[in-house]
């Protein structure tokens, strides 16, 4: 998979983002960006794989690689996860779901018997050009941040 990022997010996307920040594709350009769509702040699975992240942190920053969060929750929701999991990355709150719809990851799950629309976990790994290099559908946490991490390194030459 080779697809530039301005292919799928208009480069004048901002997306509101932990620190009072607006944060788009072109903040990144010169880095590899691990970009992980999660459903739901302080829920167990995205704090399990938020978690993982962050205690990878010091190999993914080795590898010349940033880290962010995407949900539909708030700033302020993510700021209290954040603060709470004590997560060292930003997080970026996608209210109405354009970064989402860009990657297409909002889909229709089942929840507790009932049909709802939501985020499907899925993770994006970009170049330091802006081009998608890969990414994870239908994401399972246990293992998925090792196998991004390898991937990164595999880019990034390590």
């Amino acid at each position: 998979m080779s697809i530039a990022i301005d292919q799928i997010v208009p480069e004048e996307l901002r997306v509101p983002a932990t620190g009072e920040q607006e944060l788009g594709p072109g903040d990144f350009r010169g880095r590899i960006v691990v970009l992980y769509f999660y459903p739901k702040d302080n829920t167990p699975g995205c704090t399990n794989e938020s978690r993982d992240f962050a205690a990878n942190l010091g190999a993914f920053d080795a590898a010349g690689a940033v880290i962010l969060g995407v949900s539909r929750d708030s700033v302020k929701s993510h700021e209290n996860f954040r603060q709470k999991q004590e997560l060292p990355f930003d997080l970026l709150s996608d209210a109405d779901e354009k970064l989402c719809a860009a990657f297409d990851v909002i889909k229709m799950k089942n929840m507790y018997g009932k049909q709802v629309r939501g985020i499907e976990r899925s993770t994006f790994l970009v170049d330091p050009d802006g081009v998608l290099r890969r990414e994870w559908r239908k994401v399972k946490v246990p293992g998925h941040v090792d196998e991004v991490l390898a991937a990164v390194r595999e880019l990034a030459g390590n």
